[in-house]
């Protein structure tokens, strides 16, 4: 066998092989004598059939079978001798004769390229500095009051937190539109669930009267048919219903889950859930800016392949949660945004995998058991969460990347300027004040 490797670009390769006539028919007539002891032809017994029908008949298939088999193997044989990492498949180019004593294919890949880690050194890296205060907790009860809120028919004129039960119908320039007409459509004055122009319209309304209003719809609006058009509604309001909120005592207290219904436990089990909901914040916001700085401060050429295997998958697995979620027809993201997704995808993934290496950032069974125990916090009998996910290994791969990823963070952290800074429970949740 002779092969030779020659650069077409930085990071793409062709292969040469050449593989002696010989070796390849020797394997067709091994393969063909034992297909005849096997092989049924209509007018012979099994394995009477003269190998000169059986060649006949299944020469080609045979032979085409050997060549595609040696060429996989030689192509992997000369790779391993070369150290060469490919990046997706080999791509066939040819395959021909070379006179009477030998066959040559050619195939084309890409390689890993090489990954030299960027300096970090002057990156400056804000780590959010959040402290749980009462009135945090005051305010985390209210909106679960709010959650927990019934409601009661009241004849006075809407106001914002009221819930209202409508009749409407819309006409953009005369004519009905999809999702245009609804009876009895209920929904809360403030929640953020109607059009705002739509909203503002019922506030002050009674219960029986009727209005017509128009309506613009912004030009993001999901409905395509109607974004950035105006619609005339006539609109009635059936009900004006007021909210009563549930007062903070026992009962309250054990709606939450709280047994005895300690309120004094009660607070301190959602400060402490607050107190987990910040770290895993902090923590998102801190893996956020490591990976960004990472990416820019890295320079890498991706190779074209693993570009397109991880668009696919990301295509795919957008259109499974999309009929996940009833909807149907093309994807609502153009090509080249899915491809900018994958390209930060792979170049990160590259930058990690040589962060990792280079650094011997691999998670310890320690260091995934912590995350695994975190995880099971939020559940009533954390205990068992932690069993669950041991009982198959399978589960902790989401528990082993995160800890990897943690680790990753923290080496980060170490060498670039980390200023803190420190913002209110709302800022960092991304509340408007």
């Amino acid at each position: 066998m002779q092969a030779t490797v020659e650069n077409i670009s930085q990071l793409e390769r062709r292969i040469r092989i050449t593989v002696p006539r010989t070796e390849i028919d020797s394997e067709v007539a091994v393969r063909l004598k034992r297909l005849a002891k096997t092989v049924k032809v209509h007018g012979f017994r099994p394995g009477k059939v003269p190998l000169k029908i059986v060649a006949q008949q299944y020469g080609g298939e045979v032979r085409r079978e050997v060549i595609g088999e040696t060429m996989e193997r030689r192509i992997a044989e000369v790779l391993q001798a070369q150290s060469l990492r490919v990046a997706g498949y080999p791509r066939l180019e040819s395959v021909s004769e070379q006179g009477a004593d030998a066959l040559e294919f050619s195939a084309t890949f890409e390689i890993y390229p090489e990954v030299k880690l960027g300096d970090l050194s002057s990156v400056t890296i804000e780590r959010p500095q959040v402290t749980i205060t009462e009135a945090d907790v005051d305010k985390t009860i209210e909106i679960m009051r709010k959650q927990r809120a019934t409601f009661e028919p009241v004849d006075r004129p809407a106001q914002a937190g009221d819930r209202v039960e409508v009749d409407y119908r819309g006409t953009i320039d005369g004519q009905s539109f999809p999702g245009g007409e609804a009876q009895d459509y209920p929904f809360v004055l403030g929640a953020g669930r109607a059009l705002k122009d739509f909203e503002d319209a019922i506030l002050g309304m009674r219960p029986g009267e009727t209005k017509t209003v128009q309506v613009s719809f912004p030009e993001d609006y999901q409905g395509r048919d109607v974004a950035g058009k105006t619609a005339t509604f006539e609109l009635r309001v059936k009900r004006v219903l007021e909210p009563g909120l549930p007062e903070v005592g026992p009962e309250f207290a054990k709606a939450l889950g709280i047994e005895d219904g300690d309120v004094t436990k009660m607070r301190a089990e959602i400060r402490a859930s607050l107190e987990r909901e910040v770290k895993k914040r902090i923590e998102a916001r801190l893996k956020e800016q490591v990976m960004q700085a990472l990416l820019d401060s890295t320079p890498v050429e991706l190779p074209r392949a693993l570009v397109e295997l991880e668009a696919q998958r990301l295509a795919q697995r957008m259109r499974e949660d999309l009929a996940g979620r009833g909807f149907k027809g093309e994807l609502p993201l153009p090509p080249e945004a899915i491809r900018e997704s994958a390209e930060r995808r792979v170049k990160l993934g590259l930058i990690l995998a040589e962060l990792v290496r280079a650094h011997d950032l691999h998670a310890t069974p320690e260091q995934v058991k912590a995350v695994v125990e975190d995880f099971a916090q939020s559940y009533e009998q954390p205990e068992r969460i932690v069993q669950w996910y041991y009982q198959e290994p399978g589960r902790l791969a989401e528990a082993e990347s995160l800890a990897l990823e943690r680790n990753v963070v923290n080496w980060v952290l170490g060498i670039a300027q980390v200023t803190d800074k420190p913002i209110t429970f709302d800022e960092l949740m991304g509340i408007a004040q």
